[in-house]
């Protein structure tokens, strides 16, 4: 009996799904899954292509309760702008978690990472950020900025938004399209000092190597989620803060030692607290969160394979409701 391939495009992926509460929803259960147990979840698959400056991450994982597993590579060329090509790109393939067999193939070009990787910086501030939010401040300019503030808004809805960047004609571009997608004040700043010190949920979202957030700049509740270090040689946040926060979550702490904020707070000596608390485990209760609405805490996103077989699995039931894609007989 011949078996049918479900190949999904970009464009057809961005009709069916978009950024909202039932995207969150379903990468809120998969950080569940993995504190309940029962994942498996290699490694990153990590290459760093020096002479190309480019990098390529694969990761995948199989979740309980998932009817599939997705395998991901996620390739990013940062020199491909100015050849008109864009930095990211990649695809997902989905297979069945009973067969083994390949059930969907999304070309996506990133696409379905960024709604991931954006979801679950709404389930950081979701859990960990203050009740109330009334400003909200994203230190970073490009595609994720603008998904984590709209993710973020989606669970902690705020009327302020502060935009910083090293280019500042990016960050007012960036604070525009916030203000007229989320119909909030949004503005560039020229101090990310003055941007934390407003703030009461601030985003991290570069691939800085040298930290852009200090730990002079914490302050009583504050809430940070750091989403940009993602390879061991990133670094967004200054390492004495992770020590300094009355609360530092990991998504997956092993995974954070290797690629993100961790690493560098570990490498300095600054971290002697063992495994931090991971976000799943405070989606589940199997560890506290926020104690108080005036501690700091700080979220860790390296991204994991669990997020991209979560959104995969919905990204397939929603072409599947929408009647996209081609089926290929294998």
């Amino acid at each position: 009996m011949p078996h049918e391939v479900l190949i999904v495009t970009e464009a057809e992926l961005r009709r069916a799904v978009r950024l909202d509460l039932a995207a969150v929803e379903v990468v809120e259960r998969a950080f569940a899954a993995l504190a309940a147990g029962g994942v498996v979840m290699p490694p990153v698959m990590s290459m760093e292509l020096e002479a190309a400056n480019g990098e390529v991450d694969v990761k995948t994982a199989y979740l309980p309760g998932f009817d599939g597993f997705a395998i991901k590579v996620s390739p990013g060329f940062f020199d491909n702008p100015a050849l008109g090509l864009p930095s990211l790109n990649g695809l997902m393939i989905l297979f069945s978690a009973k067969t083994g067999l390949a059930e969907a193939l999304f070309l996506d070009n990133g696409y379905l990472t960024d709604l991931r990787t954006a979801a679950a910086g709404a389930v950081a501030a979701k859990w960990l950020a203050p009740e109330r939010v009334e400003t909200a401040g994203v230190i970073g300019t490009g595609v994720q900025a603008r998904l984590q503030i709209e993710a973020a808004h989606l669970v902690r809805p705020f009327g302020r938004v502060l935009v910083w960047g090293r280019d500042g004609a990016k960050a007012a571009t960036c604070a525009a399209d916030l203000a007229a997608s989320l119909g909030v004040a949004a503005s560039a700043v020229d101090d990310p000092a003055a941007l934390v010190a407003d703030s009461q949920l601030v985003v991290t979202t570069t691939p800085a190597r040298e930290p852009v957030l200090k730990a002079d700049w914490l302050h009583p509740g504050l809430h940070v989620t750091a989403m940009g270090a993602d390879q061991s040689g990133k670094n967004e946040i200054e390492a004495r803060a992770l020590a300094q926060a009355d609360l530092y979550v990991a998504d997956n702490a092993a995974q954070c030692a290797r690629l993100g904020e961790l690493r560098a707070a570990e490498r300095a000596g600054l971290w002697q607290a063992g495994l931090p608390a991971e976000l799943g485990q405070i989606v589940t209760g199997a560890r506290p969160g926020r104690g108080a609405a005036g501690d700091v805490t700080i979220c860790d996103l390296t991204g994991t394979g669990a997020q991209d077989t979560a959104i995969a699995t919905h990204a397939l039931a929603a072409v599947r409701a929408l009647g996209a894609g081609i089926r290929i007989a294998t």
